[in-house]
């Protein structure tokens, strides 16, 4: 609690306000729903990339065609619920992972069985994926790869690693695969997981646990080289 200023105390100096880019996503937030669709736009840049990435990981292969319209129907959501947001629930960004795990979530239910496909990374998106998973690429060799001139070994061993990843995070059941994806790749917690999901503590646990098993056991190969056993 702030001590009271005595009543002959200089007055202070004035601070001036925060600029947007420094503000954090909470108060952000609570300035967009007052009127300063600027600090929207910090929003946006923030956490587009990331958000995408999520839909679109958590979507898989199956529903990729459906990734774009998710993503865009998340910050939707996100506009016409600015009103309802309090930073005394959910972080700002907790909040938001948790309308595009909705989202994603209904989808997948709705697509019904679940089809087999053929896994591509025209794009290096297994790549990127094993880089953000495991911090720091090994060569085959297990010695860590140079990010800056990587040789042409290095490379096609990662882009097959990364390819192998998307095909193993496809063959998870829905509910693991947003387990992993939002604490392994998105540094959620799991207290913070247990209010995105909407679940207890101890099912999240047994998703992280149970999705990390089969992962593993699907990239056996490519464990190895990092010292890691199936």
């Amino acid at each position: 609690m702030l001590s009271p200023v005595p009543v002959d105390a200089a007055e202070p100096a004035e601070v001036p306000d925060a600029t947007p880019d420094a503000m954090p996503d909470d108060q952000l937030m609570l300035a967009y729903a007052g009127g300063d669709t600027g600090a929207f736009d910090v929003l946006y840049a923030r956490h587009e990339g990331a958000l995408f990435r999520f839909v679109r990981r958590l979507l898989g292969q199956r529903l990729a065609a459906e990734v774009d319209e998710v993503f865009q129907e998340t910050w939707v959501r996100i506009i016409t619920a600015r009103d309802s947001f309090s930073p005394q629930g959910a972080a700002w960004r907790t909040w938001a992972f948790t309308i595009a795990h909705n989202l994603a979530m209904d989808r997948l239910r709705a697509s019904g069985r679940q089809r087999v496909v053929q896994v591509h990374d025209d794009d290096d998106e297994g790549l990127d994926a094993v880089q953000r998973i495991s911090g720091q690429l090994l060569n085959g060799q297990g010695q860590p790869v140079d990010a800056a001139h990587p040789s042409a070994e290095d490379v096609a061993f990662w882009r097959s690693a990364g390819k192998r990843l998307l095909a193993c995070l496809n063959e998870l059941p829905d509910d693991q695969r947003a387990a992993f994806l939002l604490h392994h790749e998105d540094g959620f917690t799991v207290e913070a997981m247990v209010a995105a999901l909407d679940v207890g503590f101890e099912t999240v646990r047994s998703r992280l646990r149970y999705g990390l098993k089969k992962l593993r056991g699907c990239m056996a190969r490519y464990l190895s080289v990092l010292g890691e056993g199936a």
